[in-house]
């Protein structure tokens, strides 16, 4: 087997970062991940696929080329802040810059702040962002007709932009970017993330409004006639919608922060009223704090794997902290 053509560093080695690092094993890149702290499930999980486990920030930064951060909007400054510290430690020679990739749902301003972060450093910051489902093999073995180990993917597209794009990297950036399906939007550090920002108001956006709507449904006693008209009158919006809410419980507690980050970007960039989204962020936070849907785990569903448990759990959670709060 040829020699990896560079080590890259994920932080964090969940579903998406997962999926990611086997990707770009499959490209023939390395991946590496900063272990401390992380469950016995995800380091069996990252173990499995070959990604190295480092037991510093430090130690990522000094051996990878390029850091892809892949967390919850909510850890994603703090996440870039540990970066920004540790790098300076590193003693990378200036010819070989370490380039720091947010992959994160965060508002243009939240990028920009994480970008200034790096301004004293020789580290490269490139804002960026995920949309679509984490990376898949099309087939079992992810090989094609011609026996190539990189084979065929289903991947999600990565727009990047900033004044340092990643296929501008000598020698190995224009295949990792190719590998990531990434492409370079603007020079401006906040597009990408604002490319995200809009595009996720329609998804999850949808989401919160089917999961309220499916929800008083319930209550009301006329859930099946509502999932009988939409499909009649709007089968699309309806597939779309019951795929979403049925997927929705495990992410929703990262989904919280998203909200709040669309409601920022709309707000500052767009000049509306946040107020929807806020709502939207307070639908999630009562799925992932109030009911039982907040204890799923991808991979390992138990309750809201369709539309009639989702809304008959929040019934149960919402009536339940109405109770505790009489």
């Amino acid at each position: 087997m040829a020699s990896p053509l560079a080590k890259i560093g994920i932080i964090s080695i969940g579903d998406m970062g997962m999926g990611l690092a086997k990707l770009l094993i499959a490209h023939n890149f390395a991946v590496a991940t900063n272990c401390s702290g992380r469950s016995s499930d995800t380091l069996e999980r990252a173990r499995g696929a070959n990604v190295e486990l480092l037991s510093s920030d430090e130690d990522l930064a000094r051996v990878c080329a390029v850091i892809l951060s892949v967390v919850p909007p909510r850890d994603a400054i703090q996440t870039a802040q540990r970066f920004a510290d540790a790098a300076p430690r590193t003693s990378r020679p200036p010819a070989n810059p370490l380039y720091f990739a947010d992959l994160n749902a965060v508002a243009p301003s939240s990028a920009k702040k994480i970008g200034a972060l790096f301004e004293r450093t020789s580290v490269r910051f490139v804002d960026g962002c995920i949309l679509g489902l984490p990376p898949t093999p099309k087939t079992s073995d992810s090989k094609n007709s011609n026996g190539d180990v990189s084979g065929e993917w289903n991947r999600p597209s990565i727009p990047t932009s900033g004044p340092h794009a990643i296929s501008s990297i000598p020698g190995f950036g224009p295949a990792l970017a190719a590998a990531l399906n990434m492409r370079h939007v603007s020079e401006a550090i906040g597009a990408a993330s604002g490319l995200k920002m809009c595009f996720a108001s329609f998804s999850k956006g949808l989401t919160a409004l089917a999961t309220q709507a499916y929800t008083t449904a319930f209550k009301l006693g006329v859930l099946p006639e509502l999932r009988t008209e939409l499909a009649a009158v709007l089968p699309q919006h309806a597939a779309l919608a019951e795929r979403g809410v049925t997927h929705m419980p495990p992410k929703a507690y990262r989904w919280v922060g998203e909200m709040e980050e669309i409601a920022a970007t709309l707000s500052e960039e767009g000049g509306f009223p946040p107020d929807s989204f806020l709502g939207a962020a307070s639908v999630y936070r009562t799925v992932a704090d109030d009911t039982v849907l907040g204890q799923e785990k991808i991979g390992k569903r138990k309750r809201g794997t369709t539309v009639e448990d989702v809304a008959a759990a929040m019934v149960e959670g919402m009536q339940t902290k109405r109770k505790k709060n009489d």
